[in-house]
């Protein structure tokens, strides 16, 4: 069942909204070569207990991390650990944060030090293919419309849109209905109303949208072992333009004012 937010729950999801997105633009200025991810993910943990926060993702369906931070061919749930961050490696960084019993969701693919152009350009793309989901994310458009922007931006460039991995509605649970493929899948499409809270997250491959489970039982790699990058935002629908909830300008003029 698809229930939108009312207006107390909408407050609750934007303060959550502020600190995921804070913690994530925090964590994104640490990259570089010579860091290791158990570092940026210890990192990410403590930004996100100073900011009054607690992971959504540790523990979650028993995942070990703080964060999912996926290296280069990694897509998406990535596991920290002793790996070494190399120059022209791109990270993707997903952050789920719970404040006051709300959850706010957000990612991106940062370089670490700096990448060829062909990899940048994926980043580009993927970004932008974000933002042309989430201009459909408006009442009375349906689910399919995002997927269908979405899939258009990416493939248009040349790219591959990740099929087994999609958005979902976000709130007091991790994954709420409905599902936001980044792809038409040609099954029904509920219609977006105002004061739902989704998550859109296209995950974008440089070669073959194929994926494959690594042995750990969570980190997904292209099957073709070619980069993959990873943009996420969680949208409020409206009745007019969308509001993009993970906006850390709130979170950091709370800061400030209690300073």
């Amino acid at each position: 069942m698809i229930r939108p937010k009312n207006d107390k729950e909408i407050e609750g999801m934007r303060e959550a909204g502020a600190l995921a997105n804070a913690v994530l633009l925090d964590v994104a200025k640490i990259i570089q070569p010579s860091i290791s991810t158990r570092e940026i993910d210890e990192y990410a943990a403590r930004r996100i207990e100073e900011y009054g926060g607690k992971s959504a993702f540790l523990g979650y369906r028993g995942y070990p991390c703080y964060t999912c931070i996926s290296v280069n061919e990694e897509v998406v749930h990535g596991i920290s650990g002793g790996r070494i961050v190399q120059f022209g490696d791109i990270i993707s960084l997903d952050v789920g944060v719970v404040y006051n019993g709300f959850i706010g969701d957000n990612a991106l693919t940062v370089a670490a030090g700096g990448c060829d152009v062909e990899v940048q350009t994926l980043m580009d793309v993927t970004e932008k293919s974000l933002y042309e989901g989430i201009s459909k994310a408006v009442a009375g458009n349906r689910v399919v419309d995002i997927s269908r922007a979405i899939q258009k931006h990416v493939e248009a460039n040349g790219f591959s849109v990740v099929r087994e991995f999609v958005g979902h509605g976000v709130g007091r649970k991790m994954h709420e209905e409905p599902q936001i493929p980044n792809f038409v899948d040609g099954g029904p499409s509920p219609k977006l109303k105002a004061g739902m809270t989704i998550a859109i997250e296209p995950m974008v491959n440089m070669g073959s949208p194929d994926v494959q489970v690594q042995p750990d039982g969570w980190t997904v790699i292209t099957r073709d072992g070619k980069p993959s990058a990873h943009f996420e935002h969680t949208v409020l629908v409206t009745e007019g333009e969308p509001e993009i909830l993970t906006c850390a300008t709130r979170m950091h003029s709370k800061v400030e004012a209690s300073s």
